[in-house]
């Protein structure tokens, strides 16, 4: 490791599993400073755990990207007494699970849920990661989208809805912060070999197939394989990169 992100904060939702995980491990290996977020007090700790023993820094905060007060706590907890958050990524999130429908029949609750989560869960983080950001003169917002934000997908149309809305935030931000070198950008994975997707396959083993043969690589990714473009997004390799969304998809949407 190259050290390159020496002494800057971060804050990272949904950073107890997947690809929250990943990019708090591989951000923490740089040498950030790491606050990882989310509901679940047990992944969380073990997310912190795991940087302590590898000798990093990493502290966590019980927080619901739904609830504009533990947003407001978790990203002033990260960005510690001097008030500055250098880095944030965006990674908490819900899909519709396992059971698709056709656009009248997606059940309004699960809409209601990946909306509230997967957008004004977003919009909550961004707010508060910005204004830290923007009194500091610059930053770097990293938002986890979807191949799904880029193109439609039968039977998920409100997860999709979702994705798509994400990449509307993300553009927007860029454009209302770029002048105060704050740079917004969004990921777009394929199929990530995580908790979630697991537990899917697990439900459901012919769904395995089905989503490998989606990708024209051949297999889906790792959580790794995401947190490299994290990465590469939080530091001054990509000073001149802004208002993205990046396919990391192995193929997915080239089609």
């Amino acid at each position: 490791m190259n050290h390159e992100l020496e002494g800057k904060t971060a804050f990272i939702t949904g950073g107890g599993t997947g690809i929250g995980r990943a990019a708090a491990d591989a951000l923490a290996a740089e040498g950030c400073q790491v606050t990882v977020a989310g509901r679940t007090e047990d992944t969380l700790r073990e997310t912190v755990d795991a940087i302590v023993a590898a000798g990093g820094v990493a502290r966590y905060a019980v927080c619901d990207v739904t609830d504009e007060e533990t947003v407001r706590e978790a990203v002033a907890l990260a960005a510690g007494p001097s008030d500055r958050l250098d880095i944030a990524v965006n990674s908490a999130g819900i899909d519709g699970g396992n059971d698709d429908h056709v656009l009248a029949e997606y059940p309004i609750e699960t809409v209601d849920a990946m909306l509230a989560t997967n957008v004004r869960g977003m919009f909550l983080s961004m707010k508060y990661e910005v204004e830290r950001m923007a009194a500091a003169g610059s930053g770097s917002i990293v938002n986890i989208s979807s191949g799904a934000g880029l193109t439609g997908i039968a039977g998920y149309s409100g997860y999709s809805a979702s994705k798509y809305a994400e990449i509307g935030l993300t553009k927007s931000a860029a454009l209302d912060y770029g002048h105060l070198n704050i740079r917004v950008n969004a990921l777009c994975p394929g199929l990530v070999n995580t908790p979630l997707i697991a537990a899917m396959v697990d439900e459901n083993p012919e769904l395995h197939e089905k989503l490998v043969a989606s990708h024209p690589l051949g297999r889906i990714a790792e959580p790794e394989e995401i947190s490299d473009a994290i990465l590469w997004l939080s530091s001054a390799r990509s000073s001149y990169v802004t208002g993205i969304a990046l396919p990391i998809d192995g193929g997915y949407t080239a089609g």
